[in-house]
């Protein structure tokens, strides 16, 4: 395994890849967090048509770009990545919710 470094001390691409795939595990870790509380989320609302909560779905598009903007990276970019994360979310918490119900 190789030492993982603060990108600005990087001085070789085996090295910058070694932080990509650490930042990547990491990720990775929080978006099974994220998910979990997809399943809480499909667990305790009590009809399907609440999963999809467009209001919800911008202001958490808009906290990502808001907090993007004050770590100054591209706010398009995470605006996109957040609109698919969203996405994603509600398609796996209306399947979790239907599993839910068919087990009844």
């Amino acid at each position: 395994m190789h030492e993982i470094r603060d990108p600005q001390a990087c001085q070789t691409m085996t090295q910058v890849r070694a932080g990509v795939d650490a930042v990547d595990r990491e990720l990775v870790a929080l978006l099974k967090r994220r998910f979990g509380y997809m399943d809480a989320a499909a667990r305790i609302k009590p009809e399907r048509d609440m999963v999809r909560d467009e209001a919800r779905k911008r202001q958490v598009i808009d906290n990502a770009v808001s907090e993007a903007r004050a770590a100054g990276i591209p706010e398009a970019a995470v605006a996109q990545l957040w609109e698919n994360l969203v996405e994603a979310s509600i398609a796996y918490e209306l399947d979790r919710f239907d599993r839910r119900s068919a087990a009844r």
